[in-house]
């Protein structure tokens, strides 16, 4: 009975994107045919051809996997830096700077719009792409420092007392011992961060006014828009952006889920 729930709840989930797959393979005079075939009598990538060039739908998709790997790897170094910092160290207001970091997962984005814009341009970060990057990274470092601390605490201080005696600093410690036996949970924060930056919306509509500038997520508002009826396209440029997002997740999928358990059972 398990799995057959199991099962039904996996099939209810992947019939929608099995759908839009199926779909996105049609030739137009097929999409609205009757019986509906899941499996496309004559399957087509003109449909993904015409997506990819149309309405600078590839340079929309570039923009979003600079702007994701960009915000990744920021998120993932400053994160880990601060998280090794509050685990290791002893300094006076350590637990008032962490509580700061906790209350910042509680403060909806949307509230941090107005000021977020107001210093984007301030700084000169409007309508551009490396100016989405530091506040992307602003809003993921909380969660990614709160997860990562955690796993800093569970390496044995024994390990940094050794190094110590071998004469290691506080930069080696943090880079030669604890990133290599936190790699699940990097892998996690990697996986969230990248989700996060890629999938994105309001920030990038706000700031993004540059037409060549655009991120994937508004370019695929606007392709649906335009291109409303035609759902083979439409259904093909959502798969185009959802490949990505489960490349990341396959590869990662393993220390995702350990270090989902391993923050689990800290906690």
């Amino acid at each position: 009975m398990r799995y057959a729930l199991l099962v039904g709840a996996a099939v209810v989930l992947a019939l929608p994107f099995g759908y839009m797959v199926s779909t996105s393979l049609k030739a137009h005079t097929l999409l609205l045919e009757y019986p509906p075939r899941l499996i496309p009598k004559s399957p087509t990538l003109d449909n993904y051809a015409q997506a990819w060039g149309a309405n600078n739908f590839g340079r929309y998709f570039l923009n979003s996997a600079s702007v994701a790997i960009a915000t990744t790897v920021g998120t993932v170094l400053l994160a880990s830096m601060m998280a090794y910092g509050f685990a290791r160290f002893r300094f006076p207001g350590k637990g008032v700077l962490f509580g700061t970091v906790v209350v910042g997962l509680t403060i909806p984005t949307m509230l941090l719009i107005i000021p977020q814009f107001l210093l984007a341009k301030n700084l000169g970060l409007l309508d551009s792409l490396p100016g989405l990057v530091p506040f992307y990274v602003g809003t993921q470092i909380a969660f990614s420092t709160f997860l990562l601390r955690a796993f800093f605490e569970q390496i044995p201080m024994e390990l940094d007392e050794a190094m110590i005696i071998d004469g290691a600093g506080a930069w080696r410690r943090y880079w030669n011992l604890a990133i290599p036996l936190s790699k699940p949970a990097l892998a996690t924060v990697a996986i969230f961060t990248f989700l996060g930056s890629w999938d994105e919306f309001v920030w990038a509509l706000t700031v993004i006014n540059d037409v060549s500038k655009r991120t994937l997520p508004i370019g695929i508002a606007l392709f649906q828009g335009q291109h409303g009826t035609s759902w083979g396209l439409v259904f093909a440029a959502s798969v185009i952006a959802v490949v990505p997002v489960i490349a990341v997740y396959v590869t990662f999928q393993r220390q995702l889920v350990a270090g989902l358990t391993n923050g689990a059972l800290k906690s």
